[in-house]
């Protein structure tokens, strides 16, 4: 099997299984920036994520990938992964959605989107275009896993950037409170119930725009 395939299987059973059987805790943790992307006339064109793996998926994500020094990847060796990290998250909505004056905004495929590999981690980088953009007194930006497998943390510093906002706009990040070991109590059977389905918006980092 070559890298690739073992690459999109892996990655494809890991996120297969968070949409499936919900876990009580989670199995995979991404430390996470993100950049509010706007155009000139002061609308919001998309979001640029740039999402840090752990070094436990990290080092089953690289092995066995050629790389001409070792323990190091270049940016070119990690395209085939990056591909396949984009078009699996595909089906889970890239566990980013947004709202503007609470209505519900779809993204188109991501672009501009690569890994690196520093300090023995891998790093996603990707654009999320809005399909539309839109210019809202109010957007809410969400980032989370309804099931919970994947765990997303906002970076401690700068977890959120404005570029080229309009002048006047305030953001607030609101943080989820660390209920993992709460989470961990309760047993697979309380998930499945309808109400706990989507158990990982209690979870969500939640970015909140107001513009004048």
């Amino acid at each position: 099997m070559e890298m690739r395939t073992l690459y999109g299987w892996l990655l494809a059973a890991i996120l297969t299984l968070a949409a499936g059987a919900a876990q009580a805790h989670p199995h995979v943790w991404i430390t996470a920036t993100s950049e509010l992307l706007y155009a000139a006339d002061g609308s919001i064109t998309g979001v640029r994520h740039a999402w840090t793996f752990d070094d436990m998926f990290s080092a089953y994500a690289v092995q066995g990938l050629e790389s001409k020094t070792k323990g190091a990847y270049t940016r070119e060796e990690l395209t085939p992964l990056a591909q396949t990290n984009v078009e699996s998250l595909k089906e889970y909505a890239y566990f980013t959605f947004a709202r503007a004056d609470g209505k519900k905004e779809r993204f188109q495929e991501p672009v501009d989107y690569f890994l690196d590999y520093k300090d023995t981690v891998l790093t996603l980088h990707f654009t999320l275009p809005l399909k539309n953009p839109v210019k809202p007194r109010q957007l809410v930006l969400e980032v989370f896993d309804r099931s919970f497998f994947i765990d997303f943390q906002m970076a401690k510093d700068n977890p959120v950037k404005l570029v080229g906002a309009p002048a006047g706009c305030q953001m607030k990040l609101e943080r989820p409170n660390d209920g993992t070991a709460s989470a961990q109590k309760l047993n697979e059977q309380t998930f499945l119930n309808g109400e706990n389905s989507n158990f990982g918006m209690m979870f969500a980092n939640k970015i909140t725009v107001d513009c004048p």
